[in-house]
């Protein structure tokens, strides 16, 4: 799949350790994981803008019936309400996507190709209805809104602090979390900045219950971004088709 490798549908501590709160008949909402997410999404939504580099192990089913394990890695460059970039390299085919607030492009460097829709005018608008109209979903897209925390935990059925942990070197708080044919754990920066260090995400709702691995390192929050880092401009020699053609190649 041409984008389906990078594109999820995504309470302040009340005590030193983990205060379980009854939701449902077998379901728990940890306070102190929820606190946790919390700051960390602060964070996100408080940046006007930002960038970071992830490395990505997904598993995608092969005609076989097996599932692959595909190595990639990404740039991703965001300024809010309205710009989002990200360059995909790796095992996964390479590609390119631009939203400059009015249009989204897609361009595949491999076969110089390349797609233009209309899109809406904000970067949460635009997710929700690239996940509506085509089905895809890529695993950090509930960093990418506004108000992060409101997205992840949409539908959420059960939460837990898993414990302290270190992700290349960087201490964490380890949350894991489950939704509507979704499970997932994220590991929290636990210093001042509250960064996303680590997420895996697994899709119950598909065969063989697939899973996704990213790592997240060189985050800054004050990037000094352009309107026109964020415009595709399409290179020589290289030629449009229809948009969801690209999507579901």
């Amino acid at each position: 799949m041409l984008m389906k490798s990078i594109l999820l549908k995504f309470l302040p501590a009340v005590c030193a350790g983990a205060l379980l709160t009854p939701v449902q008949a077998g379901q728990t909402l940890d306070q102190k994981a929820l606190a946790s997410l919390k700051r960390m999404s602060n964070t996100l939504a408080g940046a006007k803008a930002f960038t970071y580099q992830s490395r990505t192990i997904s598993e995608v089913p092969a005609k076989t019936g097996q599932s692959l394990t595909l190595f990639s890695t990404a740039d991703v460059a965001l300024k809010r309400p309205d710009k989002l970039r990200a360059h995909l390299t790796g095992e996964a085919p390479h590609f390119d996507f631009y939203y400059d607030g009015t249009t989204a492009a897609a361009f595949a460097p491999a076969t110089k190709v390349y797609s233009l829709s209309k899109a809406p005018a904000n970067i949460d608008e635009m997710l929700a209805g690239l996940e509506q109209e085509t089905g895809i979903r890529f695993a950090s897209a509930g960093l990418l809104f506004s108000d992060p925390y409101k997205v992840l935990t949409r539908g959420l059925k059960s939460a837990l602090f898993v414990g302290s942990s270190t992700v290349n070197g960087t201490p964490c708080d380890h949350l894991a979390f489950r939704s509507e044919g979704v499970n997932w754990e994220i590991w929290v920066e636990s210093g001042s900045r509250t960064l996303p260090m680590r997420l895996a995400v697994t899709y119950t709702d598909r065969p063989n219950f697939p899973r996704t691995i990213v790592e997240f390192s060189r985050w800054n929050l004050h990037p000094g971004l352009r309107p026109g880092d964020f415009i595709f401009r399409a290179p020589p020699g290289s030629h449009e088709i229809p948009f969801l053609s690209v999507l579901k190649s």
